[in-house]
């Protein structure tokens, strides 16, 4: 099992047990651990948002002329820097192509947890109604009804 799968922003024990032991160690790391919890989940869509903006703001960067502080200049051999620059772009998309894939496969991850949380509570239900009609529903008696 990877660590991703057991440190997910859910109330599991592993997470609880986390924020309770962060919360003793150092109670920022606690609280992080809660807030990881609570909002977890948003935080993908708030890091995709922010790598589509920083690329958005990159290319037109780009298009404008503007010099990044770090870029390599030119060096004066046209072949060898059109090669260069024709590497970058496609070495780009395929960057691009890899965090479109990255964002297909967490969503589907995510729709796996989902429908395995699902089964689960299917299950429990199923066990738990098989057990009441076992028993002849012979529970609590409240306001004159059986419960």
């Amino acid at each position: 099992m990877s660590s991703q799968a057991l440190i997910r922003p859910a109330w599991t024990p592993v997470t609880i047990a986390v924020m309770v032991g962060g919360f003793f160690v150092w109670w920022p790391v606690g609280l992080a651990m809660l807030a990881y919890i609570l909002w977890g989940e948003r935080l993908e869509g708030f890091k995709r948002d922010v790598n589509s903006t920083t690329d958005k703001v990159m290319n037109s960067m780009k298009r404008t002329g503007f010099k990044q502080p770090f870029a390599a200049e030119r060096t004066g051999n046209v072949a060898f820097d059109d090669w260069r620059e024709a590497e970058l772009s496609r070495l780009d998309e395929e960057r691009r192509k890899l965090n479109e894939a990255a964002t297909e496969f967490e969503a589907y991850a995510r729709e796996l947890r989902r429908a395995k949380d699902q089964e689960e509570f299917d299950r429990f239900m199923r066990d738990r109604r098989s057990r009441e009609t076992a028993r002849g529903n012979d529970g609590p008696i409240v306001d004159g009804h059986p419960a």
